[in-house]
């Protein structure tokens, strides 16, 4: 199964969209990263950094939640205090 990429000099550059597909693949561990990597024609040591950053930064996806949640309650209390 062949990949879109985009070659931009030596390096190939792969959509977002594609990279967390074949990471969501690996997490689901039904496959090993060699043959994922065999399937989509991607070194595995490619998809083991695309995993190790996925893992990186997971927990920001909440904290930044958790910060959008407290700024939304602050500005709900502001605007509560004009209406009283």
């Amino acid at each position: 199964m062949g990949v879109l990429s985009v070659n931009m000099g030596t390096r190939k550059h792969y959509p977002a969209e594609l990279k967390a597909k074949i990471v969501l693949e690996i997490f689901k561990e039904e496959k090993s990263i060699a043959q994922i990597a065999s399937e989509y024609g991607i070194h595995p040591s490619v998809l083991n950094r695309w995993r190790n950053t996925a893992v990186e930064k997971l927990p920001s996806l909440f904290i930044d939640e958790t910060k959008n949640l407290e700024n939304m309650k602050s500005e709900y209390e502001k605007k509560s205090k004009y209406i009283l």
